[in-house]
């Protein structure tokens, strides 16, 4: 048996390379820790350190105010108020259940949809972003928040800006309203405001009316605070950020934007529309101009409160809006248009006039029905007018006297003087959803239903039905531009925008289109003397013995005018004289009437239809008078006869 006999020093030697082998490695180590830890310190220090610094606070968005809206004379229309919100961080809070039952009972919202709120919030935007539980909070309100969110953290009161409009339903479609953005928005508005604006999740912006269309001069920039936290985000009260070096940015007001609305105006038109009488309260829209084109009343009705979309409008009243058969988010001054009815008879006056087919002294018998291709055309009267000339004719707005026009005229002449006085086309007021109307011709109906022009349709559009559509606009545009004999004003809303510091960045003046009695510019033109032919049959309408608005006067002041009866279904021939207001709502016709005054050069100009009224000397003609009384109460008092004026102050 042999035995084996071990010696250190040879054991030694053996493993001697392997240790060079364990130093090399140790040491390349060292080198690379090492240069490593001089490339972090030296080369990159100073941007890890900012870094760092910014994993110490929290960047919260402080929100800017809105400009404010301005009437002509500077009343506030649409401002600011300062409120409160109830919010809850999902990574703050530790028992999300009971904080929503405690909170629940404080603002009556169903605990479960609190916790759905905040989960949501938290999939959808992580669990930084506060979720906005309730807005404009009453004072019980936050006080009771306050003195339970001590046991409840997460549960936040947090100072807010609300958008609040003073007059309430009257003007909303006009005005519009606020609401946050959605997703979709949020890319939209980003490129259609790009370089100058940008959006994100939780923004209040401007959804409709003036608010979204001038959403670039009312927003503001909003400012930027900064607030120290943990690890884990929470806040903390360790450190300053102004030793940390952020310095807070307050934030910037919009500009303001100055209006032509005139406030007074506004809500004279707006109370005219309620009044009681035997139609009782319109639905409709009325829309007051001045001769230069300012807009001074825009009413739609119904309508609604836009306060209550600045505070977050309810699933349940969203759906009753929407609902609600007479639209009341529509807004009926541009968006809705519709058959002028005799409101047009004016145009067909001027384009038989001018076109040779008619003199002021031509004499035209106007039974109470004619024949024509083998069918009757009735007169709204059952007695007819007898032997007329073209202003009595509008004064007692004859159907069979323009019956007549329309087979003599045609379509297409009559549809170019319709042109002429701006119908057919937008406005270009820079609204959004304005409708153009529409002004028939034969091309245009071979292009459409690819049938050709039947000459019937003659008749029916002669009188404003048919195919012929119009807004409430577009017909104050055209019988101001009859009342100037001639000039087409451009409508404008806004006369100047403003900063807060009361500097005018932009003003706007009043532009005369064209003149419609200027030969050579147009297809057609209108001589000054027929315009003054057709303008006093207008006058006769308000102020002749037999004129269809004769008894909506104001002493002292002459209108000018034309009422207007829009059919919304036929009727049989058994059927046409039937009483209106006896027929259900939905079949009684529209009542148009568009005034001037003074009826021999305007001052101002209203358009008024009252939707299923019957008629329009009942149903529009009062609410225009009371407009214009209004206007010359405020600006012409000298106008109105002494009786007047007494009256007017009692």
């Amino acid at each position: 048996m042999s035995h084996h006999i071990q010696n250190p020093e040879e054991d030694v030697k053996e493993y001697q390379s392997r240790f060079k082998i364990l130093y090399i490695f140790v040491g390349l180590a060292a080198v690379i820790i090492s240069s490593r830890l001089w490339y972090l310190q030296i080369v990159k220090g100073s941007e890890l350190d900012a870094f760092s610094r910014r994993n110490l606070i929290k960047e919260t968005k402080i929100p800017s105010p809105r400009g404010l809206v301005l009437d002509r004379n500077n009343e506030v229309l649409v401002d600011n108020l300062p409120g409160s919100e109830a919010t809850i961080n999902p990574q703050q809070t530790t028992h999300l259940e009971e904080t929503a039952e405690a909170l629940s009972e404080i603002v009556q919202i169903p605990p479960k949809k609190i916790v759905n709120l905040v989960e949501t919030s938290r999939r959808k935007n992580g669990p930084f972003r506060s979720v906005r539980i309730k807005e404009n909070l009453t004072r019980e309100e936050v006080a009771r928040i306050k003195r339970i969110r001590i046991h409840h953290p997460g549960l936040n009161v947090n100072s807010t800006i609300l958008r609040h409009y003073p007059l309430e339903e009257d003007g909303a479609q006009l005005f519009g309203y606020v609401g946050e953005i959605s997703k979709r928005q949020i890319r939209k508005l980003n490129q259609k405001y790009k370089g100058k604006l940008r959006f994100e999740q939780g923004d209040i912006i401007g959804k409709s009316g003036l608010e979204e269309n001038w959403e670039e001069q009312l927003r503001g920039q909003e400012g930027i605070d900064f607030v120290p936290v943990d690890a884990r985000g929470r806040k903390t009260e360790s450190q300053s950020v102004d030793i940390l070096g952020f310095e807070p940015q307050p934030p910037t007001a919009g500009n303001n934007i100055v209006l032509t609305i005139d406030k007074d105006i506004q809500e004279a038109a707006y109370i005219a529309m309620q009044r009681e009488d035997k139609i009782g309260p319109r639905t409709g829209a009325v829309v007051a101009i001045k001769s230069n084109g300012e807009i001074l009343a825009w009413v739609n009705s119904p309508s609604y409160d836009p306060n209550q979309f600045a505070t977050g409008i309810s699933s349940e009243l969203w759906k009753e809006l929407i609902n609600h058969p007479f639209k009341p988010l529509r807004n009926k001054v541009i968006q809705d248009h519709y058959s002028p009815g005799s409101t047009f008879k004016p145009i067909v006056a001027l384009a038989a006039l001018q076109e040779g087919e008619i003199t002021e002294d031509t004499i035209v018998s106007a039974p109470s029905v004619i024949r024509f291709g083998g069918r009757p055309y009735h007169d709204h009267t059952k007695t007819g007018h007898g032997n007329i000339t073209v202003a009595e004719a509008l004064e007692r707005s004859s159907n069979v006297f323009f019956y007549k026009m329309g087979i003599a005229l045609g379509i297409d002449r009559m549809a170019a003087y319709a042109r002429l006085v701006g119908l057919g086309r937008e406005t270009n007021l820079n609204l959004a959803g304005e409708q153009p109307g529409l002004v028939p011709t034969k091309e245009w109906k071979l292009r459409r239903f690819g049938e050709a022009w039947q000459p019937g349709e003659n008749l029916s559009n002669a009188i404003g039905q048919g195919f012929v559509l119009a807004t409430p606009l577009q017909m104050a545009l055209a019988f101001n531009t009859i009342g100037l004999e001639g000039k087409l004003y451009q409508p404008f809303l806004v006369k100047k925008v403003v900063s807060t510091e009361g500097e005018v960045l932009e003003e706007f003046e009043p532009k005369l289109l064209y003149d419609a009695s200027v030969p050579g510019e147009r297809e057609v033109y209108v001589s000054k003397e027929n315009f003054r032919i057709v303008k006093k049959g207008l006058r006769a309408v308000a102020n002749g013995d037999r004129g269809t608005a004769r008894w909506w006067k104001i002493p002292g002041v002459e209108i000018a005018g034309k009422t207007g009866t829009s059919q919304v279904m036929s009727f049989s021939a058994d059927q046409i004289y039937d009483k209106c207001n006896e027929r259900p709502i939905h079949q009684r016709h529209h009542g148009w009437f568009v005034g001037y005054a003074p009826a021999a050069m305007p001052d101002i100009t209203v358009a008024v239809l009252a939707e299923h009224a019957c008629a329009g000397s009942s149903g529009g003609a009062p609410i225009v008078r009371d407009v214009i009384k209004a206007y010359m109460e405020k600006y012409h008092p000298e106008r109105l006869t002494t009786h007047d004026r007494k009256v007017a102050n009692q």
